[in-house]
């Protein structure tokens, strides 16, 4: 499939069934508890992107200026929040994707956006607008899982979804990798430039040089969460650094691990 049909295509994202419960839940409160609310969205990748695209529409006219939920919640009120989780809670919330472990998917995406935080801090980034291109810089993958799952389905037998060289096979396969389809899309949905551009280079940040120092953040935040869910030990995590990009934002493989601590003992979350 060519990126335009597949950018032009039609998909829901799935939503997490336990995160639009508990948001139904408490919309239904005579005071909800917009906190709650706001940290219960940040966990979901769909939600996140359908209030994003929401927000950052012609409707509002504050396209490409909204940068995560909290900045959206404050704009476009519950009633629209309602009317979007109720939309989830009946249509994709329990849809599968093809190919990949949503479970699995969703527990490291939140990963990479509170390690892309932590690390947006420590090199005077927009920490709000990391945290979002975190959570969401697999929203291509699941676009083309959704899209042409055969075809996905005969890359998987080579290259796993979270393989390091994923980016790579796909751009070798469909001269495309889920980095330039989610960033299309953001682009679509009228994203902040920074968000798009950090989805689109967060595979190769400075190549060809192209420079958003958020890009290189999500690098480094996949990284480390792939080596958690890897379970490598000290030397395949030194081996396996993207020292490169890390040397461009003046941060080594200490400081990356030390940011926003996760729990290495954990088993993987499957």
């Amino acid at each position: 499939m060519q990126l335009n049909s597949l950018l032009a295509s039609q998909f829901t994202l799935p939503s997490i069934p336990k995160v639009v419960a508990l948001l139904l839940s408490e919309l239904e409160r005579e005071e909800p508890d917009l906190k709650k609310i706001t940290l219960l969205i940040s966990t979901d990748p769909a939600l996140t992107t359908r209030l994003l695209q929401l927000s950052n529409s012609g409707f509002f006219q504050l396209s490409q200026r909204i940068h995560s939920v909290s900045e959206s919640l404050a704009l476009v009120g519950l009633g629209h929040v309602r009317t979007m989780v109720t939309a989830s809670a009946t249509s994709a919330s329990m849809k599968a994707v093809p190919g990949i472990n949503l479970q699995h998917y969703w527990n490291y995406s939140l990963d990479v956006a509170k390690v892309s935080r932590s690390l947006a801090g420590v090199v005077q980034q927009h920490q709000q607008a990391a945290f979002t291109a975190g959570l969401i810089h697999l929203m291509g993958e699941l676009a083309m899982r959704i899209a042409m799952p055969a075809d996905m389905a005969t890359l998987d037998a080579d290259v796993p979804a979270l393989d390091p060289r994923r980016a790579m096979a796909e751009c070798r396969a469909f001269g495309y990798s889920y980095a330039q389809v989610g960033a299309g899309l953001a682009r679509k949905w009228l994203f902040p430039l920074p968000i798009v551009e950090a989805l689109e280079h967060q595979d190769a940040p400075f190549d060809q040089d192209a420079y958003e120092p958020l890009a290189g953040v999500i690098h480094l935040a996949a990284w480390r969460a792939r080596a958690k869910d890897a379970r490598m030990n000290q030397r395949q995590m030194a081996v396996s650094f993207p020292g490169a990009v890390g040397e461009v934002l003046a941060l080594d493989i200490d400081m990356v691990l030390q940011q926003d601590p996760i729990d290495w003992t954990l088993q993987n979350r499957r």
